[in-house]
């Protein structure tokens, strides 16, 4: 049975998240800005299908999706770019690659205990992201 990821989850640390914007190119304010950030996820599960809001005081990012369904991702506000998106159930690990632009480019979400990681990927680029349920 594949973990229920849903919740409020602040985020706790952020590690390489300059190398990760750095692959995909965006540019220095905003880079400067959001290393200041302390995002909020609201996840909402419904067996196999998600809503993912991501909530900061600068910009707000909601992906909608079905696992094992490939959807058009539209990253505005992020790196602006879109891709076609599949995400899928590794054990208790959802993952999601990103074809695209760029390279190699995606993300795993998992719970250890009461915290929630986040690896985003990009170009041999990783940043690890932990998050402590609100």
């Amino acid at each position: 049975m594949p973990a229920d990821l849903s919740g409020t989850w602040n985020l706790l640390s952020s590690d390489n998240l300059e190398g990760y914007m750095l692959a995909l190119d965006i540019d220095f304010a905003t880079r400067k800005i959001a290393r200041l950030l302390k995002p909020q996820k609201v996840i909402e599960q419904n067996g196999d299908s998600f809503t993912i809001h991501t909530n900061s005081s600068f910009r707000n990012y909601l992906v909608k999706f079905k696992v094992g369904e490939e959807f058009d991702e539209d990253n505005k506000g992020l790196d602006n770019r879109k891709c076609k998106s599949l995400v899928i159930w590794d054990n208790d690990r959802l993952t999601c690659v990103q074809k695209g632009q760029k390279k190699n480019r995606g993300w795993t979400h998992w719970i250890e205990g009461d915290q929630l990681y986040l690896e985003m990927f990009c170009e041999g680029q990783v940043c690890k992201q932990t998050f402590q349920r609100a």
